[in-house]
């Protein structure tokens, strides 16, 4: 969760929502839901973000990836929110420059933009990355209108 005031950035939250692993595939979808919506109740976000999904080199965990991001596309919508979808290379060169970064590039450059963040791992600021491009697509919409 970031705020974003024009061209400013501020860290707001980050995480990671973690399911139980011995769970099955469905029940690990509700637990992720229940987080997602509490997440959600708690900030009161005005928009949400997704990193639209890459093809893995691991079909199946491709396929997995795909439900769980259709689990937080569905709980955003339902909750009223507009969300933004952003492929991965898009993100890499809105935060960092060049579209082929690396995950510890983008962890960096997340450090730099949100300073004092303490940032819950790689997948919590590739989320924190997602979110700061969704931050600088609107902010380029509202100057272009």
């Amino acid at each position: 969760m970031i705020r974003a005031h024009g061209n400013r950035l501020s860290h707001l939250a980050n995480g990671q929502v973690k399911t139980r692993a011995a769970a099955s595939l469905a029940t690990r979808l509700v637990e992720l839901a229940e987080a997602l919506e509490a997440v959600i109740a708690q900030h009161r976000p005005d928009a949400a973000a997704a990193e639209e999904v890459f093809v893995n080199k691991n079909p199946e965990s491709t396929l997995k990836l795909a439900q769980a991001r259709g689990v937080a596309l569905m709980c955003a919508a339902r909750l009223g929110l507009d969300v933004g979808e952003y492929a991965p290379t898009l993100v890499k060169k809105a935060v960092v420059g060049t579209g082929g970064a690396a995950k510890d590039q983008v962890h960096s450059m997340v450090s730099r933009l949100l300073p004092g963040a303490v940032i819950a791992g790689s997948d919590a600021a590739d989320a924190l990355a997602v979110a700061i491009t969704h931050a600088h697509h609107l902010a380029s919409g509202r100057r272009i209108a």
